[in-house]
């Protein structure tokens, strides 16, 4: 708890210099959080050359409105706000163009998939058969994860993969706790019930 409240403090500080024109306060800001803001990204939309375009569209908002940030909520929360909602929207926008299948995924979508397979699986067992049964686990997971709905994904990624709390994801998702928590159960139903059709 001590460190994330040294986090939070660090980031208002950076933040107050950053309101002031201190651009190397915005550069320490974009430096903390530019690894986990792309990798919630990628495991969202899954392609790396999108995921990288999405996280620069996310410093650009955040350079440009951080002189109307008014700490009602974290900047953590806040930044990740503005990178879930240009990621949803832009699925929201393939999603009416073209639709591509997981079958005929092109080799950029294939180093997507096995990036976020070598996120989730621990490979440092010394056990083969373990290492090989983690391995299918994960081929399973990312399918399954695939499978989801955005808004069912994205609180997925955020609340398992990047670690957030509730009150957190319900902060950048800007939606109630209530809403949360039943969403991030019925994507876990789903996941499961997806898993086990895929696996038979």
């Amino acid at each position: 708890m001590a460190e994330a409240a040294n986090i939070n403090i660090d980031d208002a500080v950076l933040v107050r210099q950053c309101r002031r024109g201190d651009s190397t306060a915005m550069q320490r800001l974009l430096l903390k959080y530019q690894n986990r803001i792309y990798n919630v990204i990628f495991k969202m939309c899954q392609n790396v050359d999108d995921a990288a375009e999405l996280t620069q569209d996310t410093f650009v908002k955040i350079i440009e409105n951080i002189g109307n940030f008014r700490g009602q909520s974290s900047f953590y929360t806040w930044a990740f706000r503005i990178a879930v909602n240009l990621t949803l929207n832009y699925r929201s926008r393939a999603a009416r163009g073209s639709h591509s299948s997981l079958d005929t995924a092109d080799e950029t979508d294939l180093q997507a998939k096995e990036a976020l397979k070598q996120f989730l699986c621990d490979e440092s067992s010394p056990d083969p058969a373990a290492v090989a049964a983690n391995k299918e686990l994960c081929e399973l997971i990312v399918k399954a994860l695939m499978e989801l709905d955005d808004p069912q994904r994205a609180v997925v990624v955020l609340r398992d993969i990047e670690g957030m709390n509730y009150a957190q994801i319900a902060e950048v998702l800007d939606t109630e706790l209530g809403t949360v928590k039943s969403r991030l159960s019925r994507a876990r139903s789903n996941l499961k019930e997806i898993m086990e059709s895929i696996s038979k």
